[in-house]
């Protein structure tokens, strides 16, 4: 119940399928809204340990979309984008992958989205 209930309140959304994969990151792109996206396994400990940094994160930055991806669950995605080593971190603009961060390093990933949100906002607003 616990559980559940932290999932209505969270802003960061679970990828389920290929097919919520695309329809998210066209949703983003048609928004011009960033996409940060984590790619996780349940088997691994770093990746296991950044959820909440990235449910802090998400909380933080309200004007991008933040996805979780279990590469256990969504084997397609991850392969299409070439996931090799959890946690994986993406950044997308328009469909496009603008960066990746591979690894549980909290305080280059928050400096990373930081400057990731701030160019798409400075973009947008051009």
């Amino acid at each position: 119940m616990e559980d559940q209930e932290l999932q209505k309140n969270s802003r960061v959304v679970k990828v389920d399928s290929p097919e919520s994969w695309n329809f998210y990151v066209s949703q983003a792109k048609n928004q011009a809204c960033p996409i940060v996206a984590h790619f996780t396994a349940s088997w691994c400990i770093p990746s296991v340990f950044m959820n909440s940094f990235f449910e802090d994160l998400a909380s933080s930055y309200k004007d991008a979309l933040f996805l979780i991806v279990d590469v256990d669950e969504v084997k397609e995605v991850a392969r299409r984008l070439k996931v090799k080593a959890m946690p994986t971190f993406m950044f997308l603009k328009d469909g496009n992958t603008m960066d990746k961060l591979v690894g549980a390093n909290p305080d280059e990933i928050k400096k990373r989205v930081d400057g990731f949100v701030q160019s798409s906002r400075l973009v947008h607003i051009a």
